[in-house]
């Protein structure tokens, strides 16, 4: 096969052809694309990028910076707002450059980030920046991470009602390239209009990567024969607050819709030449809708000579009327597809309603025409749901014996997901020697209040009696309500450093003038793990932290740490800090309780991933003590897992019943095992694994033939399941690109959220000729070609097996089973691969397992080699089509 010169840079240098690149890196390309086609225009224009970062956006400030030679290049400045509200207040002000002497720029585009609570809590501020409005050569794209299923949050979320009653118009891009496109739009609409201009960005786009078009000459704005006043629309200075609102709502929303009609953004993407039913579609439902067709047996051409027309909607508020209600003329009936609240609905409904009796179809969505439940308005709606949606709304005349199957195929393989799944569930837990194992203990007789952060899954340990979640920044402060009407005397309260820097010492200052006793941990770990590993924002060391508590009114401040000396000759900490040793957690604890008013702890310990991290990036000297367990000595009472709470204690069993052991390769030399009451713990100093300097053993390859790729007739996919933290999501980035440098398609999604703190993570990776025989990235139920089980617990679970078919199915899997966190609290607790593989083996045709993980060590001293020798294990039997290139 013949390959094209592809790098890794392709997706920020190319400006004409594809690259492949993930829906995180198109947002880093966007900036990148405006810049170009302003130069191309002549105007002299900068970027400015703010916000706050949180999932489906969690890695945006982080893969910004590492595209900082291209940021640069092309005179975009991204500053990490401190949070969401102040990072729009600055996005706001980007939109004010020219209103006063001194500019060096004709405008600045900005950009907006954050998740959806942040979404809320800048309510504010975006209805007066939008209201304000922006330069006419600058413009503002707000974009906004939902988070549909609540893989990652504390609640489900759909942003676009914010974006309405912030009066701020919305796009819902459907793909990576709708991503790319529908946000060169949103500048150039905002700059039309003079208001803000949102995009919606789900995990389901940018948590997948996909083959996509970066041609810069594919963007052709046509501008609307638009009324606009004579004083313009655009920001001024001394603008009163009605003559806003005036612009507001008779001009700059109107003027949205008149964009996306001259612009073509909804559109019919499947016509008919007979149309009698229409389907209404916006976001991830445009592309699951081709899914949901394909699997009642419908190509879009049979769907097309059926009578069944698609029409796209791009911007789901304001609802652009005229196309939409031409598309609608003369139907029989229209069934409106949406995730979530009917947003798209009940505008139609309006619009509809003043069309002639004759013209106007039957309005379908949520419910049917005589009231019944139709389409869910909980989570997203599955593929399933949605095909039974359609085989129901559809024109007699089509063969339903493909739907039959289909519908009787996806029972069976739900009925496994409720019958054959393991009762083993893989909980999302701590790493190994992060510091929350010991941080969020708190004495017996006493419970916590949890915080957004990693420390945030102490809700999911009995034992840390720790429960109640509050919005990011009001941390401790449900406590102030109640505190005075029970008989509970105080409270801890989790507060990450993130959080803290965030808004959290906000309510630190709240809590001091209540009266209520309360001691807030502050956790510092010196980076914002649940995200990826940032720094915090505002940089400050625990004795800064120290200081400003005690400026509000804090009296008793300790610091508890893994190393206390390392506070020996520290300058700027207030003298009546106290600093202890973590050995001490327990009796400061019950110190503290008994300390009326507000008191608090500063936890100071290193996350142990970032540590790992910088240790292998030379940043820190590798820690020089390592920890073995002797089995010989080992009784297996589960000591050391009860004081370390610490994953990398994993069960061996021997000829002498269970013992332990210490996983060296995701041990983070936390050290907190060895306060198990027990004798057979070694430390070893400065010492190296004697495997390391060995020879690997060789292996004779002479005789293994090439296997024969499956060919690309339809999707072919492909899921691997595995614990998250271990690079599963990596290995499915390189078959992706592998894929694209043969010159095919793929697609990759990753299902993990709070899931990358050992949890249970799902790859979906799709593979075709072109990328439009793509509906959607993730893999629809029963339709697996290939599981590559890398975790066998996450692969006998009931999320795995509803996507197998034991008809179409082939699995591999690593039959060396990660103990889950349920073996720290049950030291009895079996993990049995053989029963977890036969609950696999049953929802396959083919099925081989072997100790990935021993190959892994063997042959590279590490184990997080594991899934890459999956993969090839999978490609070595035929199930992988990606070329082998030497």
């Amino acid at each position: 096969m013949e390959h094209r010169e592809v790098t890794l840079d392709d997706k920020y240098d190319l400006v004409e052809g594809k690259a492949y690149m993930t829906g995180i890196q198109a947002l880093v390309r966007l900036p990148l694309d405006q810049k170009r086609l302003d130069l191309k225009a002549g105007h002299n224009t900068a970027g400015f990028i703010s916000g706050y970062r949180g999932s489906p956006l969690g890695g945006y400030d982080q893969q910004l910076r590492a595209a900082q030679k291209w940021l640069d290049e092309h005179d975009v400045k991204f500053w990490e707002g401190l949070n969401e509200d102040l990072g729009a207040t600055a996005v706001w002000g980007s939109q004010q450059l020219g209103l006063f002497p001194g500019a060096q720029r004709d405008g600045l585009f900005g950009i907006w980030y954050g998740k959806a609570p942040g979404v809320d809590r800048t309510g504010d501020v975006f209805k007066h920046a939008n209201a304000a409005g922006t330069s006419a050569l600058g413009g503002v794209l707000a974009v906004l991470g939902d988070d549909h299923m609540c893989k990652s949050s504390t609640l489900p979320s759909q942003s676009e009602y914010a974006m309405q009653d912030a009066e701020i118009p919305v796009l819902n891009p459907a793909s990576i390239q709708d991503v790319l496109d529908y946000g060169l739009h949103g500048w150039a609409m905002s700059r039309f209009t003079g208001g803000w201009s949102a995009m919606i960005a789900l995990a389901d786009t940018m948590d997948s990567g996909a083959v996509v078009d970066v041609s810069l000459d594919r963007m052709n704005f046509v501008i609307p024969d638009f009324a606009f006043p004579d004083d313009g629309v655009h920001m001024r200075r001394s603008d009163p607050p009605l003559e806003k609102e005036r612009r507001l709502r008779e001009y700059k929303v109107p003027a949205a819709q008149a964009w996306v009609r001259a612009n073509q953004l909804d559109r019919v993407i499947l016509p008919s030449a007979k149309p009698r039913v229409g389907l209404i579609v916006s976001g991830q439902a445009a592309r699951d809708v081709f899914e949901a067709l394909e699997a009642i047996g419908l190509t879009p051409e049979e769907a097309g000579r059926l009578g069944v027309s698609i029409y796209k909607v791009a911007m789901p508020w304001p609802l652009e009327p005229e196309g939409i209600r031409a598309f609608c003329s003369g139907l029989e009936r229209v069934l409106v597809i949406e995730h979530k609240r009917p947003l798209i609905e009940e505008q139609l409904r309006a619009a509809l309603y003043s069309m002639p009796e004759k013209q106007r179809p039957i309005l379908e969505g949520k419910r049917t025409a005589d009231g019944k439940p139709l389409l869910s308005q909980i989570g997203s709606i599955p593929v399933p749901e949605m095909a039974e949606a359609l085989a129901g709304v559809l024109p007699n005349g089509w063969d339903t014996s493909k739907a039959d199957a289909y519908f009787a195929r996806v029972g069976r393989a739900g009925e496994a997901a409720r019958t054959n799944a393991t009762p083993t569930v893989r909980t999302p837990h701590y790493c190994s020697g992060c510091p929350h194992n010991t941080s969020t203990v708190v004495p017996e007789g006493s419970r916590a209040l949890a915080g957004i952060g990693c420390h945030y899954m102490a809700n999911f340990m009995p034992d840390r009696n720790t429960d109640m979640t509050s919005q990011m920044g009001g941390e401790g402060i449900a406590w102030v309500g109640q505190h005075f009407a029970t008989d509970e005397n105080h409270m801890f309260v989790n507060l990450g450093d993130g959080t803290y820097s965030h808004s959290g010492s906000l309510a630190i200052r709240a809590a001091v003038t209540s009266g209520a006793n309360i001691t807030y941990k502050i956790l510092y770990n010196d980076a914002v793990a649940m995200t990826g590993g940032q720094t915090v924002e505002s940089g400050q060391t625990p004795q800064q932290i120290a200081t400003q508590v005690k400026g509000e009114g804090v009296e008793t401040i300790v610091i508890v740490t893994e190393d206390p000396v390392r506070y020996a000759n520290v300058k700027g900490l207030p003298r009546r800090v106290r600093i202890y040793d973590r050995a001490d957690l327990d009796k400061v604890q019950k110190q503290l309780r008994e300390t009326p008013g507000v008191s608090v702890l500063i936890y100071d310990q290193i996350c142990a991933t970032e540590k790992r991290r910088r240790s292998k990036r030379g940043l820190r000297a590798p820690d020089r003590t390592r920890v073995l367990i002797n089995t010989a000595v080992c009784e297996g009472c589960g000591d050391c897992s009860v004081k370390s709470n610490c994953l990398s204690v994993e069960p061996v069993e021997t000829e002498l019943g269970r013992k332990r052991r210490i996983n060296q390769s995701t041990c983070n030399t936390d050290l907190s095992c060895i306060k198990g009451f027990c004798p057979s713990f070694i430390t070893v100093t400065d010492g190296e694994f004697t495997a390391k300097d060995q020879p690997r053993p060789e292996i004779d390859t002479s005789y293994i033939p090439l296997p024969e790729t499956p060919s690309l007739e339809g999707t072919w996919n492909v899921l691997f399941t595995g614990v998250g933290g271990t690079g599963v999501t990596t290995v499915a980035a390189v078959l992706a690109m592998g894929a694209h440098v043969d010159g095919n398609a793929a697609s990759s999604l990753d299902m993990t959220g709070l899931a990358q703190k050992g949890g249970p993570v799902l790859s979906h990776l799709r593979f075709a000729r072109e990328p439009d025989m793509i509906s959607t990235g993730r893999v629809p139920p029963a339709s697996t070609d290939c599981v590559i089980a890398c975790d066998l617990v996450v692969a006998a679970g009931g999320d795995a097996l509803n996507l197998m078919d034991a008809d179409r199915t082939a699995a591999f899997a690593n039959s060396d089973v990660t103990p889950t966190s349920e073996f720290i609290r049950d030291r009895s607790k079996k993990f049995e691969s053989d029963l977890l593989a036969a609950r696999v083996k049953r929802q396959a045709t083919e099925f081989a397992a072997f100790d990935a993980e021993a190959l892994a060590i063997l042959y590279f001293n590490d184990a997080i080699y594991t899934n890459m020798i999956m993969a090839g294990y999978a490609w070595q039997k035929g199930r992988i089509p990606v070329s082998l290139r030497g």
